[in-house]
């Protein structure tokens, strides 16, 4: 048999369902909190109006106060004026008599004798069982409390012996309320409130789903872009509203989309720029290869040197595309290091070009927080390039220093033909060279893993170049090291 699947419900359904729960427990659970404490508070005045009942039995059969009416027991009444027990039974009756929703009885020797004159909804002579069982509890003289539940309905009666001196017969004077009747306010109560809480929880269901669902919109607008982005359009955004986490999220995910977009179009840029680039070596390599005389062992040498040195400059190009990559992933190894010391080892390697005059202008006196191989692959690709435009002899200079004590720098510059203006941007950019204008071949991507290397410590290349030299910098911030 098929396993039967659960309903699938929205977040916003399950939402509304929590809330819902939650407040109707709550309701519930005060509700029925005020109704106990309510149902007690009326449990205690019935007690209270039972004892007075006794008080004002024990007064009219003795003349005088009882001095013990605080309990469920007590003595019987007095011997009084009264000649006989019903004597002073229909004089109870005829002074203390029932109020609303009580009863009372009077009974001699086990068998009611005397009602109430005044008409009650409960007649206790008609619950036999109920006055036997009255009787039996008070056959030691003593005033007794009690409930019972019975034909009657719900009784909290009261107990107390008449008895008369020199009388034998044995007198009981039986008081009794209703305790369905005496709740009944108070059950009207809890069924009013129970509908004002019904329809609360409805208005409050109400609300809950369109707050749940406007503040859930930015979710499904979230599903919806996501749906509609596909690998050939990234432009899909999302509308940001309001000024809460949801807004926050969707803020992320855009500029995550942002990013995403924005690695694609570089990865489309370097395989537009790589097929572009490798066209030119592959188109001589093949030319050389389909004109070259194979019986012709100079022209063969002449065609084999030239596909070899395409070659070289084909896998040097490759080597720099993945220097690029892993610049540009901003992986750094960042360690403490002597910025004076790491200056002029930079400079050691550099001026081993003998074509020009070196020259160590500056170096910073602080221990900062850097890549060192990667910092020193920056710098000396500044030095090559100098090195390559600058005029043979003429002098370069290279140093480090700190500037408005927030940036630590990493400088060369040199006097040679200077930067075209409508070239400085284009320089960083992947194959970007002004080498047709300058006189020298490049790949193209010396600059562009310098600006890689920068910003993955944060900073950048400035640049400031005129007809008489240029001045490169690496900029990034200062993070000393501690200790």
């Amino acid at each position: 048999m098929p396993s039967s699947r659960l309903p699938r419900w929205s977040v916003r359904t399950r939402i509304l369902a929590a809330i819902l729960a939650v407040t109707a427990l709550s309701m519930a659970g005060a509700g029925f909190t005020a109704y106990l404490v309510q149902r007690d508070r009326v449990m205690h005045e019935i007690d209270d109006r039972l004892l007075s009942r006794v008080e004002a039995v024990r007064v009219v059969v003795s003349g005088s106060p009882a001095t013990d009416v605080s309990g469920t027991e007590g003595s019987a009444p007095a011997p009084s004026s009264h000649a006989t027990t019903r004597e002073a039974l229909e004089a109870v009756f005829s002074r203390v008599l029932p109020g609303r929703n009580e009863s009372s009885l009077g009974v001699i020797d086990g068998k009611p004798a005397l009602v109430s004159a005044i008409d009650v909804d409960a007649h206790l002579e008609e619950d036999p069982a109920l006055v036997d069982r009255i009787v039996a509890e008070v056959s030691d003289g003593t005033v007794r409390l009690g409930t019972s539940v019975g034909p009657l309905g719900s009784l909290r009666y009261v107990a107390t012996p008449v008895n008369i001196e020199g009388d034998p017969q044995q007198g009981l004077y039986i008081a009794a309320f209703d305790i369905d009747a005496e709740l009944k306010d108070s059950i009207s109560a809890f069924s009013t409130y129970a509908i004002v809480a019904a329809g609360g929880l409805v208005a409050v269901g109400l609300v809950g789903w369109l707050v749940a669902g406007r503040l859930l919109r930015p979710l499904r607008d979230l599903r919806d872009a996501a749906s509609r982005i596909s690998a050939t359009d990234l432009t899909k955004r999302i509308p940001v509203q309001g000024n809460d986490d949801l807004s926050g999220l969707t803020s992320t995910v855009n500029t995550m989309l942002d990013r995403i977009d924005g690695a694609v179009s570089a990865q489309k840029q370097l395989l537009n720029d790589v097929r572009h680039e490798l066209k030119t070596p592959i188109t001589i390599v093949r030319g050389q290869l389909e004109v070259a005389n194979p019986e012709d062992p100079d022209d063969m040498r002449q065609a084999i040197a030239i596909a070899i040195d395409e070659l070289d400059r084909m896998s040097a190009l490759v080597d720099e595309i993945e220097s690029l990559a892993d610049s540009q992933q901003s992986l750094l190894n960042r360690s403490p290091i002597d910025i004076r010391d790491f200056t002029e080892q930079v400079f050691a390697k550099a001026s081993t070009d003998g074509n020009h005059k070196w020259n160590l202008a500056e170096f910073a006196e602080v221990a900062c927080l850097i890549d060192s191989a990667r910092i020193t692959q920056a710098w000396l690709q500044l030095a090559d390039n100098a090195g390559k435009y600058a005029p043979p002899g003429s002098p370069i200079s290279l140093g480090s220093r700190i500037t408005d004590g927030q940036l630590l720098e990493f400088w060369v510059a040199d006097q040679g033909p200077g930067i075209p203006k409508d070239m400085e941007d284009r320089i960083f950019d992947r194959f970007g060279r002004v080498g047709a204008q300058r006189g020298v071949r490049g790949s193209g991507l010396g600059l562009p893993i310098v600006a890689a290397i920068a910003k993955a410590h944060g900073g950048r290349v400035a640049l400031q170049s005129s007809p008489v030299g240029s001045r490169f910098a690496i900029e990034i911030p200062l993070q000393e090291a501690n200790g």
